[in-house]
């Protein structure tokens, strides 16, 4: 028997049980903690809560409050924080990757928005990253929002063309991702006009199993496939052309940005959002969200 991940309420539920035995700051809202960890699973709740205790107990602390349990989401969703000696020019080129991914996101609508940006790396090949938590119920995207998210996963590779007129191989994931964003709106979700109404990919497993499986292609033509590929060409062109014309228009606020990022490494989403000339955000307290935190590497 399969059981789903649980909603905002159940992670709450969880959390109040997992904290148990756990002296917690007067600050701490485990509803807000909730609101930050969906998709979340039950173990990794626990994983949270023991990683945010450490984190309290390394600093001497005696409680734990709401900056451990955002830095042990951080760690959780991102990965461990390891910083690299690098040049100058790297450091720029993925201060300016990262702005990419963070300008769009926050200009186009319908998009989660930016959390925090760092070119602080972690885990393994992470060298800096745009985290995004959701502030809204979310279990169906449209086609402008998908477009929208090909837009962000291509931003940071975009910034790069626009400042230095060439590009890095640090877009490998973010490509590999916004192709098959591109290819499920074309096979599964039939958002293209050239091929239709048609599911091309066959039968394919359920997304929440983590179980891998070699990967099955639907039953069409090869004519069928030359149209997918250039389908797939096409959207992934028209979502780069958004994010040109973004962080062209913006290209002062893009370079602000930027220093700052290689000034501080970490910049709060509410700082970016002032750069911009955007209102801020509600607080998590105001609004409880529901949606998978989002990492932009």
């Amino acid at each position: 028997m399969l059981v789903d991940k649980p909603d905002v309420k159940g992670r709450e539920d969880i959390l109040k049980i997992h904290v148990k035995g756990v002296k917690l700051s007067p600050e701490v809202d485990l509803r807000v903690v909730a609101a930050r960890t969906a998709g979340f699973a039950g173990a990794d709740l626990a994983n949270l809560v023991n990683e945010a205790a450490l984190l309290a107990a390394r600093n001497d602390k005696t409680e734990v409050g709401p900056q451990e349990f955002e830095a042990a989401i951080e760690r959780l969703v991102a990965g461990l924080e390891r910083k690299r000696v690098m040049s100058d020019k790297d450091r720029e080129t993925i201060a300016y990757h990262e702005t990419g991914h963070a300008v769009v996101a926050s200009v186009i609508e319908g998009q989660y928005p930016v959390h925090k940006i760092s070119i602080v790396g972690r885990g393994f090949g992470v060298l800096g990253y745009t985290l995004h938590l959701p502030t809204e119920e979310r279990y169906l995207s449209t086609r402008r929002q998908l477009m929208g998210e090909l837009a962000v996963l291509l931003g940071g590779r975009t910034a790069e063309e626009i400042k230095y007129g060439e590009v890095t191989t640090g877009a490998q994931n973010d490509l590999l991702r916004a192709t098959d964003i591109a290819r499920a709106m074309i096979c599964e979700y039939g958002m293209s006009e050239a091929l239709g109404l048609i599911n091309y990919e066959g039968n394919k497993r359920p997304k929440f199993l983590d179980v891998p499986m070699p990967l099955e292609r639907g039953v069409y033509s090869e004519e069928t496939a030359v149209k997918i590929d250039s389908e797939i060409r096409r959207i992934i062109t028209e979502a780069h052309d958004m994010a040109t014309r973004i962080l062209t228009e913006r290209r002062e606020q893009v370079d602000t940005i930027a220093k700052r990022l290689l000034s501080v490494e970490v910049m709060e989403g509410d700082e970016l959002r002032n750069i911009l000339g955007l209102p801020p955000l509600p607080k998590p307290e105001d609004k409880v969200a529901e949606g998978t935190p989002e990492v932009r590497q």
